[in-house]
């Protein structure tokens, strides 16, 4: 298949235009990166989004990887010598890899089998005359003695029909159509069953897997990745299973021509093993692979949908932040940061046990707090956080009224440990030791959580659902993709972002954001979007990719802090002059913008300026809005003064909470006691209907009122229903 015929391939199966594919290839492979065909190509690529542009992109290069094995396969089976025409043609028609591979698998390289061996001492015409099915005179027997031989090491009658019989019974695994056949049973009417290994001994988290079995059609993404991790840790045996009869009947349906020929038993009892010995090991390694591929898909989908979801929550800007990473035995590290994430203060606190130095802890929080202002106390979620909850509730409890403006949240700290000890934070924070470092993280994490995330592996956000099980390529693949999209969509301060931020976007890496704060420390901040160009290794193309995600609210020019691309500002300002207004003054100009926009005609307009539609309507958008982060149109996190105790609970309660966490099966939720509780799907009614994904209404992040339904002190398990 051609590049242009793997364009209509492609163009076929999205239900895009053969154009719009050739134009998005092209642009790809020129480097061009996602985000930036998204936002400033739309008139080329037919107006694509984001997740249409990654179709695409995954698209051609599944395509384009099945072409290189079909050619491989091609050029191993010709130097055998044994390509046919037929062969040749149903290889060139195969449209997927499964069946390519089972075309190749006859011809395939393999190590010494059964069927090589019976080949090896000259069985082969042997198993031809059964396979033919055509012989109905003599006896097996009498055939099987013409291929005694002592020198070739068959020295039986029997062990003649059974080598015949073992080639026979490959030949059968390899049939093309019966392969097709069995897999499509196995994936209909297979049962996974699953029990406890009889050397396991105490509580394990598998323990609803103890007895287990259900339809591979039932089976859900989660418990096939449930299944594999009690397997892996040795806790579970996992079986499939099928109807034997129906599956051999279905092999007799593909191999039996007539059962009148002599032969017929020898067939059937290589029927018999072929199945049991070759096709029911691949099909059940078949199908548990392919079940795990769908639940990985799945699992990396859920995963990546709530690390955008965090990653772009809103974010508490020009805030003076105090950030606790609670402790027992090693005490409490307090970090204050300016509203500008700077580290300016901090202490190590001891409110809990074993020390319960409460007072202490009250007079070091209380002097940090006044001294430097702060306004918001972000305690991290790990081991104590609601022991120095409590000990910060109380704080805040015993300020005068006057001075409760001071209000706390529990922040996420997964993968704050990674970041302490990671290069990043030494360079940042040289002179401090982990902890503090950690401590650092979870107070930034509150005043703009997508520039401080950034800075970890998003595996470590803690998010997702067995997200070590799946496939970790394709997790980091889509990860990045998450990553990329979210620092692109907010855009970047190109004058206080950190490497780990400039490295995300459109058109940079490690390296030349590494050059652009080297830049920036030597010539000191850059005075306009232009300046990029004078960064070492940042040509034009790397500017063109880069410059409209990169914010200089510093600049002179206004374009210069929007999304509007350099390519584009001649274009704004003869909008502004069309409409007589200063550029220069764009936010003292908002209200009549707004009247005229309304007003104008945007395809002639369009046509005038000699832009698209869409340029125009970015133009405009930016205009309007200079400076704008998407975020901030968001709901704020949930901030508290008080805290409550299990025991404070009762059922029936309505109380708001926040969303960490979102799966198949629900939602967990943080109410501001120390065990999350968790609404499952079944009590996610809306309007009446049941909820079939938790995802279609729910996020991380979101603030939500539930009812208490259950209360289990003993467990901590708390049952919540949708309000």
């Amino acid at each position: 298949m051609t590049e242009s015929q793997i364009h209509s391939f492609v163009a076929n199966q999205l239900g895009f235009s053969a154009h719009q594919i050739k134009v998005v290839a092209s642009l790809l492979d020129e480097g061009a990166t996602i985000p930036f065909l998204a936002r400033y190509r739309r008139e080329v690529t037919g107006d694509l989004d984001e997740v249409q542009l990654r179709t695409v992109r995954d698209t051609l290069a599944q395509r384009r990887a099945i072409e290189e094995r079909r050619q491989t396969i091609l050029d191993s089976i010709r130097d055998q010598g044994k390509l046919t025409p037929e062969l040749e043609q149903a290889i060139m028609e195969a449209d997927d890899l499964t069946t390519l591979e089972d075309l190749y698998l006859p011809y395939k390289p393999k190590r010494k089998t059964r069927a090589s061996v019976a080949r090896e001492k000259g069985l082969e015409p042997l198993a031809m005359m059964i396979w033919e099915q055509s012989t109905f005179t003599g006896t097996p027997e009498s055939y099987a003695a013409d291929f005694l031989s002592e020198e070739l090491g068959v020295l039986s009658i029997e062990e003649a029909i059974n080598g015949a019989s073992d080639i026979c019974a490959e030949m059968i695994s390899e049939l093309v159509d019966l392969r097709a056949d069995l897999r499509d049973y196995f994936r209909k009417y297979a049962t996974i069953s699953s029990k406890k290994k009889a050397n396991v001994e105490g509580r394990t988290a598998f323990e609803t897997y103890y007895e287990f079995s259900i339809g591979t059609q039932h089976l859900k993404p989660y418990q096939t990745l449930a299944l594999n991790r009690g397997e892996k840790e040795d806790v579970l045996s996992v079986s499939v299973d099928v109807i034997e009869d129906e599956a051999l009947g279905l092999i007799d349906s593909h191999v039996i021509q007539n059962d009148d020929h002599i032969f017929y038993d020898t067939l059937i009892h290589a029927i018999d093993d072929s199945y049991k010995r070759l096709l029911f090991p691949s099909m059940e390694r078949e199908l548990r692979n392919l079940l795990t591929e769908e639940a990985d898909v799945h699992a990396i989908t859920i995963f990546a949908q709530n690390v955008r979801n965090l990653l772009m929550q809103s974010p508490l800007k020009s805030k003076t932040v105090m950030g606790i990473d609670p402790g027992f035995r090693t005490g409490c590290k307090v970090a204050v940061i300016d509203p500008f994430g700077n580290y300016i203060d901090g202490n190590t606190i001891y409110p809990t046990e074993p020390f319960s130095r409460v007072e202490q802890a009250e007079a070091i929080v209380h002097d940090l707090v006044k001294r430097h202002g702060v306004e918001i106390i972000a305690i991290g979620n790990g081991t104590a956080s609601r022991e120095t909850e409590q000990f910060i509730a109380d704080y805040i409890q015993s300020l005068p009224d006057k001075d409760q403006q001071l209000s706390y949240l529990i922040v996420n700290e997964a993968g704050a440990s990674v970041y302490s000890a990671s290069d990043v934070a030494r360079e940042e924070f040289p002179d401090l030791d982990a902890a503090q470092r950690g401590n650092i993280s979870i107070a930034r994490r509150i005043q703009d959580p997508l520039a401080e995330l950034v800075k970890i592996d998003p595996k470590s956000i803690g998010v997702g659902l067995y997200q070590h099980d799946v496939d970790q390529t394709e997790l980091e693949k889509s990860l990045d993709d998450v990553v990329e999209s979210c620092v692109n969509t907010v855009g970047v301060n190109l004058n206080t972002a950190s490497s780990p931020l400039l490295n995300k976007v459109s058109g940079l890496n490690k390296s030349l954001a590494n050059k652009i704060i080297e830049f920036r420390i030597k010539h000191g901040p850059f005075k306009n979007r232009n300046q990029l160009l004078e960064v070492s290794g940042l040509g034009p193309f790397r500017f063109e990719q880069a410059a409209g995600f990169l914010r200089v609210p510093e600049s002179e020019n206004p374009l210069d802090n929007t999304a509007i691309h350099p390519e584009s500002y001649e274009a704004a300002s003869k909008l502004c002059e069309m409409l007589n207004i200063n550029v220069r003054k764009l936010s003292l100009q908002q209200d009549e913008l707004t009247r005229k926009f309304k007003q104008l005609n945007i395809s002639k307009a369009a046509q005038e300026l000699g832009i698209g539609e869409p340029t125009l309507e970015l133009i405009m958008e930016n205009l309007l809005k200079p400076g704008r982060d998407p975020r901030e149109s968001l709901p704020k996190p949930l901030l508290r003064k008080d805290v409550l105790k299990i025991d404070d609970l009762n059922e029936g309660m309505i109380l708001e909470g926040t969303v960490r966490n979102v799966v198949d099966f629900g939602a967990f939720v943080d109410l501001g006691v120390k065990e999350d509780g968790l609404v499952h799907i079944s009590r996610m009614n809306r309007n009446g209907q049941r909820v079939k994904n938790p995802h279609d209404i729910l996020s991380v992040n979101d603030i939500i009122k539930v009812k208490i339904l259950t209360i289990d002190k003993e467990r901590g398990r708390i049952g919540l229903e949708l309000v």
